[in-house]
């Protein structure tokens, strides 16, 4: 792609160990699948080992700049009684801030999306005159010798300061509720989602809540990413009515959850479809 797309997507691709095999994952598979259903032109860099297969599951969707590595990012998740167990496997190579195409760095929208720490905190300050948003969940991981992952707590002002929006599920701080408060005090828009029960917005430190359709749950993997990717794409819907796009977001992160894998990303029509129903509500 030799123009700037509207969407920067940085983050791994990754490889899901499952009784099935190996299953594309991490944030920007889903990202670049839900961007695109509303229509924005995606980029994304990205890491993995050659000739890696995965990479099927994003190129349909977005023009992919992919750094050599001896290996791809590898998650492998063992559930029992007691919850999952989570193992990385492998780490592609790092993604740093002149890893960024040049043309790419007009975008006015990036996903900073890392998933295993790979994204390098210099990438924040890359596009200044983007909206730049973070999912954390990546940069709150830690893992032993035999990969078993565990939390770690993240909270950086100097990286923070590049960010506009900060995107995290509640399960992601379990092991350190407080730093909701602090990334509400350090970001001026912070969202926290919550399931079922939706979640909270923090627009300068003031929280508001907002609720998410009932529906039947089949696999929950990917609605954060579904719900990031949706509320990034919906600002350019909505001129950057974060309340229109958040209901947006709700709707098919929700949708989501009904389906299996990265088919829990929206069609365009189901993108179409929501943004119709917030804007009749919005001019009720």
């Amino acid at each position: 792609m030799s123009e700037s797309p509207d969407l920067v997507l940085i983050g791994h691709l990754t490889a899901d160990i499952t009784a099935d095999g190996r299953v594309a994952g991490g944030t920007v598979s889903y990202a670049a699948r839900t961007a695109t259903a509303f229509g924005l032109n995606v980029g994304v860099l990205t890491s993995a080992a050659p000739d890696e297969s995965l990479l099927n599951a994003i190129s349909p969707y977005a023009s992919l700049r992919v750094l050599p590595s001896e290996q791809t990012t590898t998650f492998e998740n063992i559930y029992s009684q007691e919850g999952r167990v989570q193992y990385v496997r492998g780490v592609a190579a790092p993604l740093h801030a002149q890893d960024v195409p040049e043309a790419w760095l007009n975008a006015p929208f990036v996903h900073i999306a890392p998933i295993a720490n790979e994204v390098q905190w210099d990438v924040a300050a890359r596009f200044p005159h983007a909206t730049v948003m973070l999912t954390l969940q990546g940069w709150l991981r830690r893992w032993n010798d035999t990969g078993l992952v565990r939390f770690k707590p993240w909270h950086d002002t100097r990286v923070l300061k590049h960010i506009d929006v900060v995107v995290f599920s509640e399960e992601d701080i379990a092991e350190a509720p407080e730093i909701e408060a602090l990334y509400a005090a350090s970001v001026k828009h912070v969202l926290v989602t919550r399931a079922e029960r939706g979640g909270t917005y923090y627009h300068c430190g003031k929280p508001m809540t907002f609720s998410t359709p009932s529906v039947e749950l089949v696999n929950p993997t990917g609605a954060g990413d579904v719900f990031a990717a949706s509320l990034l794409a919906s600002l350019r819907a909505f001129d950057g009515d974060y309340g229109a796009a958040i209901q947006v977001a709700a709707r098919l992160a929700a949708l989501s959850v009904t389906r299996s894998g990265l088919y829990g990303a929206p069609t365009p029509d189901e993108a179409a479809t929501a943004i119709r129903e917030v804007r009749k509500i919005h001019n009720a």
